[in-house]
């Protein structure tokens, strides 16, 4: 299985164009997309959100991660193998904290340049052959090197702010394992804390630890982004009782 996260949006042709190129390399391989509304050129948000969503998948699936401003720059790119999954994106931080939290996290460097490689699109010319490869279980020894460390290192502990918007207006952060009785705060506003939506009332804004382990602010049955003017990179306030 090759998972897709990246930034490129589902309106232009780029998804597209990097499915095509699994197909060409991987054609029996199941290749689901997870998300292509990543916040835009946000890698520090998207290896927080990659690291949650990576622990829903079976082990031995590729993620193919791209959130990647600095394309075609001398930035490099890495794999990396963690918790028995694996990952090939931009070494610019993206993949750092899905690395730091599994101790036996192997890495290594891209080294190959295909030929006519894009300086702008490396997702679908450098990134989907290699994730090709290692999906259909060639590993493409001729074309990395082991590394020891990523360029790029996040901290890998939770991110204290939103990381992410969807559809909904629902606001995900990067704090995980909240204990009910926690006052969290953002926006100005304290939030309640509620189990799930049909479980506080219509228009109230809550609290609560999402599906990936995320804890989440919502309004139920509307937006908390446009109710307390919520946006990516806002600061959530965590204080743990005793």
């Amino acid at each position: 299985m090759i998972v897709l996260f990246t930034d490129f949006g589902t309106r232009d042709p780029y998804v597209g164009q990097v499915k095509a190129r699994l197909a060409e390399h991987a054609a029996t391989q199941q290749v689901v997309d997870l998300l292509h509304e990543a916040p835009d050129f946000n890698p520090h948000a998207g290896a927080h959100l990659l690291a949650a969503f990576a622990t829903v998948f079976p082990p031995g699936c590729t993620f193919l991660a791209v959130v990647d401003p600095g394309v075609g720059t001398p930035r490099r790119a890495a794999v990396v193998l963690a918790g028995g999954r694996w990952f090939v994106g931009p070494d610019n931080g993206l993949l750092s904290v899905i690395a730091a939290r599994h101790a036996d996290a192997r890495l290594w460097r891209i080294i190959w340049e295909p030929e006519g490689v894009s300086p702008t699109f490396h997702g679908r010319d450098l990134f989907a052959p290699i994730a090709a490869e290692i999906a259909r279980g060639d590993f493409p020894v001729d074309k990395l090197t082991s590394i020891d460390a990523l360029d790029v290192e996040f901290d890998a502990g939770d991110l204290a702010r939103v990381i992410y918007i969807d559809h909904y207006g629902n606001a995900w952060t990067g704090v995980r394992g909240v204990p009910q009785n926690a006052h969290v705060s953002a926006a100005g506003e304290r939030f309640q804390h509620g189990e799930t939506f049909g479980l506080v009332g219509k228009g109230d804004g809550f609290w609560f630890i999402n599906s990936v382990g995320l804890l989440e602010l919502a309004v139920n049955r509307g937006s908390a982004a446009t109710t307390y003017g919520l946006a990516v990179g806002d600061p959530v306030q965590v204080q743990r009782l005793n």
